[in-house]
């Protein structure tokens, strides 16, 4: 069976994404670990106790990780998702406890123990990745896999014109993480908007559903929802997070991937937290981009359809 690490900024995203993975009876999940990102750590860290405890499924242990960027101060996501992360409903009352072991150590100890089984899944800043990475490299080239909600993909991005919120909130972890020859795929946002996010029927199907881990997904999401009913009056909830989860579950919703040289940008302020993706197109200057071997696959398209029919059937077994 497939091991996996799902390292998290638990909002309210990632709480889907979490919840279709414990109840996922195709993988492991051996750990969780919990990131600063779209909420503060000790935030981050509750949302994720209390998914475990709704998903009533599979109940890894959770470490918890680093409280700030490598290098910035810390940028949350709390406009989008809530002051809570989780749509401010008062949702959150976890009874379990996070492990006392940092979840850096905690992630090396566990690639040690399975070397080349372990499939790590970011759903967050990858600073907890880049610190495993600085402190035992060797350990972390026993990775089998990294699958990344990161970039822009080939789209804009939704954090400034050209930088995605996980890369924009540590570039410097990201850019660690894309050189250190580990195996990875690049679920960026543009793939993860339109037909891939929840309309209103959809959430209509969870609500009603008597599930309460389907209730949780839709109304853990309510001030995401309130967010894109403001800015572009649509009655949707979009989920990154669930939609790279849904590539690490079901391979067969990739219709398009490419291998691709990407770059991180991290030195000039307006383009910080861009990724420059290089999919191997012929350039005018044969030099720069096109002299480097691609460091990771990039989705580019996904069948929202059957993702969406997938995350729902899961959502309500």
């Amino acid at each position: 069976m497939r091991k996996l690490i799902i390292d998290t900024d638990t909002g309210s995203d990632d709480a889907v994404a979490l919840i279709m993975a414990l109840k996922s009876t195709d993988v492991k999940v051996e750990a969780i670990t919990t990131i600063c990102g779209n909420v503060p750590l000790e935030l981050a860290t509750k949302n994720a106790l209390m998914t475990i405890e709704v998903a009533n499924a599979q109940k890894p242990p959770l470490y918890v990780g680093a409280a700030k960027p490598l290098m910035r101060d810390l940028v949350t996501a709390v406009n989008v998702h809530g002051e809570d992360g989780m749509g401010d409903c008062d949702l959150i009352h976890p009874t379990i406890l996070p492990e006392t072991k940092h979840a850096v150590d905690a992630i090396l100890d566990i690639i040690e123990n399975n070397p080349g089984e372990i499939e790590i899944v970011t759903i967050g800043p990858v600073t907890n990745i880049a610190l495993a990475i600085l402190k035992a490299p060797e350990t972390m080239k026993k990775v089998k896999h990294i699958y990344t909600m990161g970039t822009s993909g080939f789209g804009p991005g939704n954090t400034t014109p050209v930088a995605e919120f996980n890369v924009y909130v540590d570039a410097e972890a990201y850019r660690i993480m894309l050189n250190s020859g580990i195996p990875i795929t690049i679920i960026g946002f543009d793939v993860c908007l339109g037909e891939a996010a929840l309309n209103k029927d959809d959430m209509d199907v969870l609500l009603l559903s008597g599930k309460k881990e389907a209730e949780f997904s839709v109304k853990c999401n309510r001030t995401l929802l309130e967010y894109n009913l403001q800015r572009s009056n649509e009655h949707i909830v979009d989920l990154p997070d669930a939609v790279a989860m849904g590539v690490v579950l079901w391979k067969e919703i990739v219709v398009e991937e490419k291998l691709c040289y990407c770059y991180v940008c991290t030195t000039e302020e307006a383009a910080y937290g861009q990724v420059i993706v290089n999919d191997g197109s012929k350039l005018a200057i044969s030099d720069g981009f096109a002299g480097h071997a691609p460091n990771a696959k990039v989705c580019k398209t996904i069948n929202n359809p059957l993702f969406k029919d997938k995350l729902i059937r899961l959502l309500v077994q």
